[in-house]
């Protein structure tokens, strides 16, 4: 008999999958929190997944747009399901929502892109202080 990690290996699930996957709430934290905590997972991991949930779908294809437009990330894959979330109130039968998941890797000018940005942030900085 094979062990839980031997399956979890055959099915290609492993720890970065894990280690680079981000939750997005259309209510909880601003898009461009999203936006940079995306680019920041892509520099520790070189890809990132977004993942939500019902309304807040919205925002994840519009930070995967976001970021692919400015020329950060490539879309690598995208997945679109149904799964059965428990009823907020505790009760009740299961409710299906619609999930997508997104993963984005790094493009060929992604270094190059931020290390712009981070240079342009830091000059802004020096100018307040003058």
């Amino acid at each position: 008999m094979e062990s839980i990690t031997d399956g979890v290996k055959k099915m290609g699930i492993d720890n970065q999958q894990k280690n680079n996957r981000i939750q997005v709430s259309h209510t909880k934290k601003s898009l461009f929190f999203y936006v940079n905590l995306s680019k920041r997972y892509m520099q520790q991991h070189n890809e990132v997944e977004l993942s939500a949930l019902g309304m807040a779908i919205a925002t994840v294809v519009t930070i995967a747009e976001i970021l692919k437009n400015n020329g950060f990330a490539v879309e690598k894959k995208i997945r679109t399901l149904t799964v059965d979330v428990g009823d907020e109130r505790g009760g009740g039968r299961p409710v299906p929502k619609a999930k997508i998941e997104i993963v984005l890797g790094k493009t060929k000018k992604f270094d190059e892109l931020m290390a712009a940005e981070a240079e342009q942030r830091e000059h802004g900085e020096r100018e307040e202080y003058k």
